[in-house]
């Protein structure tokens, strides 16, 4: 039985009752067994009476980080093969709608960026693609992976879900993780957001963890884009589809993001109401610690770097930098003329965290954690 066909049974309207009723008192009780036993003390984790403990929150989701990872950030690199799309998706700068330029890259130039990354030190790469069935279909994904494996020994995939049969050749090929965000976990939101395209398709996008686990991925993530629904209703459907994988896909690595809306074409405008703040942040992911201490943490360039740095300590286990969101964005890569580029119009969202590789990993150490750029090789499976 797959997670679409019991995902209705989750008793989000109980959890978000639970959240709008909780006390402080009931808030301390669970911080005080130091961890969230189910999605119920989780909501009362992410409620507003858990404010005035946050601190406490705070503590012990970096005393369960610590324990679990030590001190240690995984970087990783996106790198953009395309931004051709067939979805109509009205936040999403690479919708079919917005007249923005569509390029899909060579493979020769696939490698030359991936080249200029390791330079940087980078030994992990997420391949990123717009949905379209051009790049999966010819075996181009498959040959960026091959290309690439010499220079980064870890790589995922963000591309658009296909059926597991089509997942195995790119795990024989050397891929190790696959990434697909639901975005939004509410069923109508979804539909009014997925106008057009495969992507149209909630249970089957909500499956695909599940499909890259049966073909053999190491490594699986998944997450909600923040902005689109209420964010506790996001949290709340998160954390139990995490808690379902890590019961189902237990031989992966399970690792959740939570990324915030950022500016991107089509000028998609936020529900106020929607917005999730620093400090509710701050409290979301605190919370997902105390009730997943295994699971990695993603923390991307979205964000800006005051907010990156102080959320390094309180559960993020990897983070991105250097980050170009549009196709080609590396070709002309150097730390000089890479932060006084301008973007050509073709990126999928407008980053916030400009600083360089070199730049995040001075923090990292500077804030007594390591930078790993390396944690994983092909010859540890082989």
């Amino acid at each position: 039985m797959s997670y679409s066909e019991i995902v209705s049974k989750v008793p989000v309207d109980a959890l978000l009752e639970i959240t709008r009723r909780a006390s402080p008192e009931s808030v301390k009780a669970v911080l005080s067994r130091g961890k969230a036993s189910g999605l119920e003390d989780f909501a009362r984790l992410i409620s507003p009476a858990a404010d005035s403990s946050l601190e406490w929150q705070a503590s012990l989701a970096q005393g369960l980080t610590t324990k679990h990872f030590g001190k240690v950030i995984r970087l990783f690199a996106p790198l953009y093969l395309s931004n051709e799309c067939i979805n109509t998706c009205k936040y999403c700068g690479f919708s079919m709608r917005n007249r923005i330029p569509r390029v899909t890259i060579p493979v020769t130039q696939v490698v030359e960026e991936t080249r200029k990354l390791a330079r940087q030190g980078f030994r992990s790469l997420l391949l990123v693609a717009g949905e379209h069935p051009r790049h999966v279909s010819n075996g181009y994904v498959e040959e960026c992976i091959r290309a690439c494996l010499d220079l980064m020994p870890s790589i995922a995939l963000e591309v658009g879900p296909m059926e597991t049969e089509g997942y195995v050749p790119l795990v024989q090929a050397g891929c190790e993780g696959l990434i697909v965000y639901q975005e939004t976990y509410n069923r109508e939101c979804y539909r009014t957001l997925h106008t057009a395209g495969p992507k149209k398709n909630y249970d089957w996008r909500l499956d695909t963890p599940e499909r890259a686990y049966d073909a053999g991925f190491r490594r699986i993530g998944i997450g909600a884009l923040m902005g689109l629904h209420d964010w506790r209703y996001e949290a709340l459907m998160l954390a139990a589809h995490a808690q379902y994988l890590t019961r189902h896909c237990w031989k992966a690595q399970l690792s959740v993001s939570f990324p915030r809306m950022r500016p991107a074409s089509g000028g998609y405008e936020v529900n106020s109401s929607h917005v999730i703040r620093d400090r509710e942040m701050v409290r979301l992911v605190t919370a997902l610690r105390l009730l997943l201490p295994h699971a990695s943490f993603v923390l991307s360039t979205r964000e800006s770097p005051d907010f990156r740095d102080g959320m390094m300590r309180l559960g993020i286990t990897q983070m991105s930098a250097g980050s170009s969101t549009e196709p080609g964005g590396y070709s002309s890569f150097d730390e000089t003329a890479w932060k006084a580029s301008e973007s050509a119009g073709g990126e999928q969202f407008v980053i916030a965290d400009d600083r360089s590789p070199a730049e995040v990993a001075s923090m990292i150490r500077e804030s007594g954690y390591d930078p790993v750029w390396k944690d994983f090789d092909q010859s540890l499976v082989a």
